[in-house]
Order: C-alpha cells, then structure tokens, then sequence
C-alpha cells in the first residue's frame, strides 16, 4: 500500500498492519524533516504531490519489490503539506521471512520513491529565502524559486 496523508499518522500502527506469522523480520524506515540541506538552516518545509500520478507510481515500487525480493508485506506512506522541523515526513515499513530481504527491499522502496514519485518539497530557509526541490533532482535547485508543475 502507498499512500500520500496531509495528516500526521502513527508508525506504531502501520506496522501492525504488516503482521503476519510468517515474518520474521520488519524493517522500517522513517524520514524526519532536519534543520539543514547542503548547507543552508531548514525551519520548515512544504511537501506537494501530484497525488493520482504519486500513488499510481508508489504503487507500482511496491509492486516491484515484492517481484524483486522474497518480502511479505510493504507500505510506504509520504506526507503533503506545511512540516515543521523534526516531523515524520515519509514511512517505509516491510516484513520479510529473513532480514536480509527486508533490509535490501526498504531500501529500494524509499530510494525509488525519492527518485520517481513526484513529490516536491519547498523548502524555508532561516534566511526568509525559498527553494522548489523536486525530490528526483537530488537538491538540484541552486536556490530557484519555482513551484511544481500543475
């Protein structure tokens, strides 16, 4: 399951929903919004989605790493809108029979995502200053302001 919330959620209750006798490993991975990118102090950021195109794409990562590696479960839920710093800003959870499997399939799941969910991020700098980082370009946004693509 991969879904984009404008609310907070709690991790605790995601991985339950991952329960299966079967596993024995979960790994989870949890994003936190921090108060530094290349440099620059963070006070906040915005996250905004392109959400039918997001999930349809999420899905498809899930649906890739369950082809991919030997895993029972996965969930990745991403948040939008306005986060203060030290917020959850992303989730990955996956139960696997072996650790390995569970290890190896978050990570791709989250560095997939990062890579082609479209998902931007505004980020506020302690300066007052402004920057559109559209998560696939890695913090190529040398300092320009420009909002998503509609």
């Amino acid at each position: 399951m991969f879904r984009l919330s404008a609310e907070s959620f709690d991790p605790a209750a995601l991985q339950r929903t991952l329960g299966d006798q079967r596993a024995g490993a979960c790994v989870t991975f949890e994003g936190w919004v921090r108060d530094r990118n290349e440099g620059q102090p963070v006070g906040s950021l915005e996250y905004e989605a392109y959400g039918p195109l997001a999930v349809k794409e999420g899905e498809r990562i899930l649906a890739e790493a369950h082809g991919k590696f030997p895993i029972l479960g996965a969930v990745c839920i991403h948040r939008v809108g306005h986060l203060q710093l030290g917020d959850l800003a992303v989730w990955v959870g996956v139960t696997a029979e072996h650790r390995g499997a569970a290890f190896d399939a978050c990570r791709y799941i989250i560095d997939e995502a990062k890579a082609r969910v479209p998902i931007w991020k505004k980020e506020h700098y302690a300066s007052g200053d402004t920057a559109w980082i559209n998560c696939a370009t890695k913090g190529e946004h040398a300092g320009a302001e420009a909002p998503p693509p509609a």
